[in-house]
């Protein structure tokens, strides 16, 4: 499986198929879960463990991360994920942290499939 489809071999030829369709399905699905990035959300704590809310989500790619806040008004792309804490930091008494998605830990049944 190939990462890019720039200066890509069907461009000039038409070669077989690999495989049948399931099990070209089958490839997909693993080049999916390998290349996948990781999910997590910039939280903001408020005082000391009084609340929290989630101020933003992000994905997290292996040379870069993508972060947006959940009220849409910040899109950004950093380096790395813990960079974006910074701007998440807006009072003296707001801690910013990161929290990676754990699908395992939700604590409502809902219709989501995983």
């Amino acid at each position: 499986m190939t990462s890019s489809l720039e200066n890509h071999p069907e461009d000039t030829a038409t070669p077989q198929p690999l495989c049948d369709e399931p099990e070209f399905a089958e490839l997909l699905t693993g080049l999916v879960a390998d290349t996948a990035p990781t999910l997590f959300a910039v939280v903001q704590e408020y005082g000391s463990r009084i609340d929290a809310r989630v101020a933003a989500w992000g994905l997290a790619f292996e040379d870069h991360a993508e972060v947006v806040a959940v009220d849409r008004t910040l899109h950004m792309r950093l380096r790395r994920p813990e960079n974006a804490l910074r701007r998440f930091t807006v009072r003296p008494h707001v801690r910013t942290r990161l929290v990676w998605f754990d699908p395992a830990a939700r604590t409502h049944p809902d219709d989501r499939t995983d």
